[in-house]
């Protein structure tokens, strides 16, 4: 199907579902639940700004301070309390993102990948992409298209993983091209402004493919990084690509972290319950009304897990 037709059915379903019989039901339950709207970068502004509009009127915007109080006493946090992330620490969180949450007073957080902090790397998954598309080749992605390709390497053990982009690298015609990263100054900006910076690791493995000694690196690495930059240790943590592992739990806990955050598409409970396992809900900045606001009431996550959605 092409994609504009895609796009249209897609619209199509995301308005049916949004004025469905089950949404005012969906909805008033969700008022007793916490969103979690997990973010990567913010490519329509607009939009963006649209959204932030909506949960300033409607919600009760919370930080991650407030969800970690509510989950270590707990105590509830207000009815349709909604907690803004970003994963990744793309720059137009900065400069699209930050601008319109202290404008309306909403916190959030971002969550950094501090090996790509102050550089000009390219995340790994965008690079192993674009190694393919310029003739790099390996024999344990043979056959498979970019995007099929990167599925692959998060399926896989992460030594399995490195030796892929090695070969890549190794074998493609160009290398891949440089992609602005946020610097440790405008680390200091985003708190700043009011968003709290948090740990993503420190190159992005999926930690469930990763060694006790990987594991352990990535996420003590960038606990360091980030106290020497933030001037204070962070405390809040999101699992790269989603995928939790109880091993990381452990370490968190050593470290001090008071939350960490799942993407699994799900609402939590106002006071949650596993403080190192808070479910969050995957929306974008080009999101419809229609959509966001079906992921908001739970109907679009509850279809997606119908649909045999992860």
């Amino acid at each position: 199907m092409p994609t504009t037709d895609r796009a249209t059915r897609r619209r199509g379903i995301d308005a049916l579902l949004r004025h469905s019989p089950l949404q005012p039901v969906f909805r008033a339950r969700a008022a007793h639940r916490l969103a979690v709207l997990a973010y990567h970068g913010i490519d329509d502004p607009a939009a963006f700004r649209a959204q932030m509009e909506r949960l300033a009127s409607t919600a009760h915007p919370v930080s991650p301070e407030q969800v970690a109080r509510a989950a270590e006493h707990r105590r509830p946090l207000p009815p349709r309390s909604v907690l803004v992330t970003f994963d990744d620490g793309e720059p137009t969180v900065l400069t699209h993102a930050l601008p319109v949450l202290a404008r309306l007073r909403i916190p959030a957080a971002a969550y950094v990948i501090t090996d790509l902090i102050d550089t000009d790397r390219p995340y790994w998954w965008t690079e192993a992409a674009q190694l393919i598309r310029r003739g790099g080749h390996t024999r344990t992605l043979h056959g498979l298209d970019s995007g099929a390709a990167v599925h692959h390497l998060k399926t896989v053990p992460d030594a399995e993983r490195l030796r892929a982009l090695a070969e890549l690298r190794a074998t493609a015609k160009r290398q891949a091209p440089p992609q602005r990263q946020l610097t440790a100054a405008e680390l200091l900006a985003l708190v700043a402004g009011g968003l709290t910076v948090g740990n993503h690791t420190a190159s992005h493995p999926c930690l469930d493919h990763c060694s006790d000694t990987q594991l352990d690196a990535q996420l003590v690495r960038a606990h360091g990084r980030l106290t020497e930059w933030l001037g204070h240790p962070p405390t809040t943590f999101a699992y790269p690509n989603g995928n939790h592992d109880p091993r990381a739990e452990t370490v968190l806990r050593t470290l001090g972290y008071r939350t960490a955050f799942l993407f699994d598409h799900r609402h939590t409970a106002l006071a949650p319950a596993e403080r190192l396992r808070i479910s969050r809900l995957r929306v974008n900045s080009h999101t419809g009304r229609d959509r966001f606001d079906t992921i908001l009431s739970g109907l679009h996550p509850a279809v997606h897990r119908l649909r045999g959605g992860r």
